[in-house]
């Protein structure tokens, strides 16, 4: 098994990860109940485009702010006019790159030590000629070896079997291969030199998701070719899209940061004609709570780098 090894970067890659390292610290230490979710992910994404210099798709973030709460696993974030505010009994996964789970009552530690152990056996166990389904099948007997009491009841941890992580491609945040939370899944091995989000989802409802709520999330198809599109306003959205997103995940937000304003009809029009694929938020049942932990792995020769392991996380 490839043993671990620490920020074996090139400069460019050491400053990168600095300025998230730094983020992420600086937000944990900010974010607190009360606070609306509009305000925490707007901070954390404008701090993010102050330190790397924001340079269109050579400097960017890679994908919306995450911010999903409680029985909502992942995919949500809030679009313009939300007025949804962080309480204290919320359980808020806050994705940015790297990533942060927040819980503010104790109540819900072992739910969060739950994936965080889970996932730290997902990078144990993966390494050059791996099985993706081993791993899944080790992360899945650790996650599932922690309870967790909510107000009296007790609640057994569950892998979301429906949900993975992924192996990562330049502009291409899931480039193919899956990493199962749970046993069965793909027998394809991990090769050298592939990057890896190891990322883990424990929850105390049905331990599986369904698509719900309002969309946010969006994200052109990466293999599309040119397909015909009738409507004027389509074409320009796309166009828009294409210059700043690329194959890069966008949500609402951002288009109206920019300066689109009345692109839902066209933005249906592109997602209709398979441009462009949404990903509304996944939800496990209602009134449950869903805990992530997550790394980002590289696989090298003769060790696997735990590219976004810093001293706060």
């Amino acid at each position: 098994m490839a043993k671990y090894c620490l920020f074996s970067f090139t400069s460019a890659e050491r400053f990168f990860f600095r300025c998230f390292f730094q983020v992420r610290k600086y937000v944990r230490s900010i974010v607190k109940p009360g606070m609306l979710m509009t305000d925490i992910c707007e901070t954390l994404e404008d701090t993010v485009r102050k330190l790397i210099s924001e340079n269109g798709l050579k400097a960017g973030i890679a994908f919306p702010t995450g911010c999903s709460l409680n029985w909502v696993a992942a995919h949500w974030t809030p679009n313009s006019g939300d007025k949804t505010v962080l309480q204290y009994d919320d359980v808020m996964k806050l994705d940015f790159g790297t990533h942060i789970d927040v819980a503010f009552n104790p109540m819900y530690d072992p739910l969060l030590a739950a994936s965080r152990e889970a996932t730290y056996t997902g990078i144990k166990e993966a390494g050059i000629d791996v099985r993706l389904c081993d791993i899944g099948a080790a992360i899945q007997e650790v996650m599932e070896s922690y309870e967790v009491e909510i107000n009296g009841k007790v609640f057994p941890v569950k892998s979301i079997r429906n949900l993975n992580g992924h192996s990562i491609g330049p502009y291409q945040i899931h480039a193919g291969k899956s990493v199962p939370i749970v046993k069965g899944g793909e027998q394809t091995k991990m090769e050298e030199g592939e990057f890896y989000a190891i990322e883990t989802f424990g929850s105390t409802g049905k331990g599986y998701v369904r698509e719900d709520l309002e969309c946010s999330h969006y994200m052109k198809n990466f293999d599309i070719g040119h397909v015909p599109l009738r409507l004027p306003r389509a074409k320009q959205l796309l166009a828009t899209i294409n210059n700043n997103f690329s194959t890069l995940a966008f949500c609402r937000r951002y288009l109206d940061r920019i300066g689109e304003t009345k692109y839902l009809m066209a933005l249906k029009n592109l997602c209709d004609a398979g441009i462009v694929e949404p990903y509304p938020p996944l939800c496990d049942v209602k009134g449950s709570y869903v805990s992530q932990y997550e790394h980002t792995i590289l696989l090298r020769p003769t060790c696997k780098e735990v590219l976004s392991k810093g001293d706060d996380y």
